[in-house]
């Protein structure tokens, strides 16, 4: 939002203005939705919860819409959060979009009339409603685009998922049946997964975790958080396909398609980001995305891969995807005790200190690993010093017995960094970022070519 830099008199009835407006913030939603009804016939013939949740919904509006005119600045999609599940349930209810966004105008309408009407008859009150004009306007248009936005998404999903044949298909998937006929196969066409090919898929299980902002009133709002997320999921697909998505219980079971050619990083990647995208939104998730099965005859296995996965995350989420996961770091994650009780103590005190002092023997044994056991290589990389190198696979040795020229012990001491990432959270910070990192964030490829 532009600064305002009007004369002081000017400023001080803006903030009056504002002030006296987030005072009669209740008021004012209520006037609002009054007009909705008395302007729009769909409002009207809607019941006290559905209402109650539009005066909610506007009172959020707002007052976000006051903290940005009264911090001074561009509003952002943080500000906006909670309209995501809100076009949501009003897509559900059957209202139509025309209807939805003609309700933000009206919004609209009560609001700046009030600032109007606040302003009074002096020139700084005139001039401080001026002030006030682009702004608001820049607050509706953007609050309103990605409002139709999210209702269309939500539209698209439930008009694809509104057929029994969608849900009952995906259950005939998991349980590992070929549809040959019929709407189960028709559905299973238009979602790009023919049961004559060894068409490449994925299985992605998601699951909510919890919800930032609050719903108050309304629909369960644990299910308009799995239906949006599930409506945002389907359209991850590539190749122009649509990706089969269901709301299963608790979870999200969608089963992308790669198509020829296709990259499966890439599709971690764009998952990733609607995970960020729905994180910003008050949405979180987890989500855990299995290998890459050779057709659909392999989604029960993808799937029990999608699920299992799950447990390698954090508990505020994250992504785990297998296709980003090599085997040694997969044997890594799944250890139990009695592989960490197997590593050398003096191994398992060494990395300990290393990583409580910034973790420079642990990077050093990696980027050597990387290198090929090229010392000068490694060096170049971590940007150090050829003999910084040497002193430092000096002291390891001599802490540990080992010697990083050894294949054997080189993978042991691997070995014992990775089970050392792979600890539980609360444990080991790493392992947190290990869920949503790239390769090389997490310097797999230092353990690639071992593995």
């Amino acid at each position: 939002m532009e600064t305002f830099t009007g004369v002081e008199p000017v400023r001080a009835e803006r903030a009056r203005i504002l002030s006296e407006l987030l005072a009669d913030l209740d008021e004012l939603a209520a006037m609002a939705v009054a007009t909705m009804r008395a302007e729009i016939p769909a409002y009207a013939a809607q019941d006290e919860p559905f209402l109650a949740d539009v005066r909610d919904q506007v009172a959020r509006h707002y007052r976000s819409k006051l903290a940005v005119l009264l911090e001074d600045r561009t509003v952002t999609l943080d500000d906006i959060a909670f309209t995501r599940q809100a076009a949501t349930r009003r897509a559900r209810a059957g209202l139509a979009l025309a209807d939805y966004i003609n309700a933000f105008r009206v919004g609209q309408q009560v609001f700046w009339e009030s600032v109007l009407s606040r302003a009074g008859h002096s020139f700084a009150g005139h001039e401080a409603a001026l002030s006030l004009a682009a702004p608001l306007m820049r607050y509706c248009d953007f609050a309103s685009t990605h409002a139709a936005n999210a209702y269309m998404e939500f539209q698209q999903y439930a008009a694809a998922e509104a057929v029994r044949e969608s849900r009952d298909l995906l259950e005939t998937l998991l349980a590992g049946t070929v549809p040959t006929r019929g709407p189960q196969l028709a559905a299973a066409q238009a979602h790009g997964l023919a049961p004559d090919c060894r068409t490449p898929v994925l299985v992605v299980v998601a699951v909510v975790l919890g919800l930032r902002t609050a719903v108050p009133r309304g629909p369960d709002r644990g299910a308009d958080a799995r239906h949006a997320a599930c409506a945002a999921i389907a359209r991850t697909g590539g190749h122009g396909a649509r990706t089969l998505s269901v709301v299963r219980q608790s979870e999200i079971v969608a089963i992308p398609v790669l198509g020829p050619g296709g990259d499966p990083e890439e599709l971690c990647d764009r998952l990733q980001a609607l995970r960020e995208t729905l994180l910003a939104e008050g949405i979180v998730l987890a989500m855990g995305i299995s290998t890459v099965g050779a057709g659909i005859a392999q989604i029960p296995q993808a799937y029990q891969e999608a699920r299992a996965v799950l447990d390698f995350l954090p508990e505020d989420g994250g992504v785990a995807a297998l296709p980003r996961i090599t085997p040694f770091q997969y044997l890594a994650l799944r250890a139990d005790d009695t592989a960490r009780h197997l590593v050398d103590p003096r191994i398992t005190t060494l990395l300990d200190e290393d990583r409580a002092r910034g973790g420079v023997l642990t990077a050093t044994i990696r980027a050597f690993a990387g290198a090929d056991l090229n010392l000068r290589t490694a060096a170049e990389r971590l940007q150090i010093h050829p003999n910084t190198a040497q002193y430092r696979l000096r002291r390891i040795q001599e802490r540990t017995g080992l010697s990083l020229r050894r294949i054997n012990d080189l993978v042991e001491l691997l070995v014992a960094i990775a089970l050392q990432d792979s600890l539980p959270p609360g444990t080991n910070p790493e392992r947190k970022r290990l869920a949503t990192a790239t390769n090389e964030d997490r310097g797999i490829a230092d353990v690639r070519s071992l593995s």
